[in-house]
């Protein structure tokens, strides 16, 4: 009998004891959160980071690529016939020579002859006309001594004279083309050059006129470079002379310095552009320990181009279909078109849309609305990396 009356106790008090439990466990949770909920206020204005614009005045720096390219390409060729009897060490494919470096010579001997024959037909050509002046002399002298005789030109050794001079006149020119013969067996460097073909050796017998090498010359190299229509705008009043930074991007990073030499003068057909001719002195660094700019390397330069009035310089983030976003004296979100004159870099150049001290959004909304009320972030200038208000420049 106890034992039924103590199950029937339990089936009882056990769902009673939940239930009361159950309520007195939710008012404890409502009285601690009620508080909480009306005392949370949701703030769902968003905060903005802005900097000042301010127009200056931007020097434009335009950019092209060409080739280096040998400035002269010469076919050298003998000027005479003979056996080649020597060369010079660097005159090989590769070698660097420098202006008046003898490159080879050719056999002598027969030009040696050739002046001597000269010089002696020389002599003998003045020796006649010193003889025929003393004839001359002598029949002037008879002339005189007889004022009444008339006397022939003849007589007077005139036209023997004048076929003695010219007879020395050949002798010299004989002379003179033999000795440029025998100079021109010995051939030297007429520039500073790099050999890129040679087509002797020692002993072989050449004929004049015929081709030896193919040597670049290094003194200078130019680069032909395109130039886009909408950088042409750009371009500098005055051309020739302006400095230019030539770039090859290869391994060993080489930047020379260099000039326009001048405009082509026509425009593609194809392309539409124009192109400049920039000249560097002293590639190869004959004369100088500046590093080699080798004939054939593609390469960048860069120039100054035309000095913009009063534009903006701004990261291409801020610019979103040709719209910038500035807080106005309300604190509200207003949208500027904005015209694009340039892509620089990560950047455009704008020069219309925007004014002194507008204050751009640098951070906006997630989906900026016009009119749209924002809060500026406060400046903290020990942390350059929260400072808001600063100046947008151009440069």
């Amino acid at each position: 009998m106890k034992s039924s009356g103590l199950k029937k106790f339990f089936k009882i008090a056990v769902p009673v004891l939940i239930i009361v439990g159950g309520w007195g466990l939710s008012k404890i949770i409502v009285a601690v959160a009620s508080p909480n909920e009306e005392s949370t206020v949701i703030d769902s204005i968003p905060t903005v980071k802005v900097e000042n614009a301010v127009g200056e005045d931007y020097q434009m720096v335009l950019t092209a690529h060409g080739e280096v390219e040998p400035i002269e390409i010469t076919q050298l060729s003998a000027k005479v016939s003979g056996e080649v009897t020597s060369w010079h060490e660097n005159f090989i494919e590769g070698g660097l020579i420098q202006r008046g470096e003898l490159l080879f010579t050719i056999e002598k001997d027969l030009y040696e002859a050739a002046v001597l024959q000269a010089e002696a037909a020389l002599i003998s050509a003045e020796a006649a006309l010193i003889e025929e002046e003393a004839m001359a002399d002598v029949a002037r002298d008879e002339a005189k001594r007889n004022p009444n005789k008339k006397y022939t030109d003849l007589f007077l050794r005139k036209p023997q004279i004048l076929s003695a001079k010219a007879a020395v006149k050949s002798a010299e020119a004989q002379l003179k083309a033999a000795k440029r013969d025998l100079a021109n067996a010995e051939v030297y460097a007429p520039f500073d050059a790099l050999v890129v073909a040679r087509d002797i050796g020692v002993g072989q017998f050449l004929i004049a006129g015929s081709s030896v090498a193919t040597i670049y010359n290094i003194e200078s190299a130019k680069i032909v470079a395109p130039i886009p229509g909408f950088d042409s705008v750009f371009l500098p009043e005055s051309l020739n002379g302006t400095p230019v930074s030539v770039f090859d991007q290869g391994l060993k990073g080489v930047e020379r310095n260099g000039f326009i030499k001048h405009d082509l003068g026509v425009v593609d057909q194809d392309t539409r552009m124009s192109s400049l001719v920039i000249e560097v002195k002293d590639p190869y660094s004959i004369d100088s320990g500046l590093p080699v700019l080798k004939f054939g390397s593609y390469v960048s330069v860069r120039f100054a181009g035309k000095t913009l009035p009063h534009v903006y310089k701004l990261p291409q983030d801020l610019v979103n279909n040709k719209t910038v976003w500035v807080v106005n004296s309300d604190l509200q979100l207003e949208p500027r078109t904005v015209q694009v004159i340039r892509e620089e870099d990560k950047y455009f150049i704008i020069n219309s849309g925007l004014t002194d001290d507008d204050r751009i959004v640098t951070t906006p909304p997630e989906y900026p609305q016009k009119g749209m009320p924002v809060k500026i972030q406060d400046s903290t200038p020990e942390s350059p990396e929260t400072d808001s208000q600063t100046n947008l420049s151009s440069l």
